[in-house]
């Protein structure tokens, strides 16, 4: 009872409904009842209920129900490691990424030359 989305033009909704679907079958796939899900992950069984039924749960409810069904280690698929390579990383030395910036836009700047400045009246 796979749940199939196209991840990069689906919006927050249909995304949150897709892994609360793959919740549910990795549930039923190891034969948990909702209710010892619940205990497992120390939620309420409604708090199951809703996030199966993609009502929303908090993200810290999210990762408790996976670590009680174990696939906690999907999230390191999901969020990878975006570190510099070794090799890498010593051919930056000092100079690793501490923020971001915005990307600046580049201006054209017209040359200034005699007779192009305007007239004050």
């Amino acid at each position: 009872m796979s749940y199939h989305i196209d991840f990069s033009i689906a919006t927050s909704r249909q995304i949150e409904e897709a892994l609360c679907l793959r919740v549910k079958d990795i549930r039923l796939a190891k034969n948990i009842s909702q209710l010892n899900l619940a205990k497992l992950a120390g939620v309420s069984r409604a708090t199951i209920e809703r996030l199966e039924n993609g009502s929303g749960v908090s993200l810290n409810t999210f990762i408790r129900v996976l670590m009680a069904l174990d696939v906690q280690n999907g999230l390191t698929v999901a969020l990878p490691d975006m570190s510099i390579r070794p090799v890498e990383r010593v051919k930056l030395v000092g100079k690793e990424r501490k923020r971001s910036f915005p990307k600046r836009k580049k201006e054209k700047k017209e040359e200034w030359t005699w007779g192009n400045q305007k007239e004050d009246k």
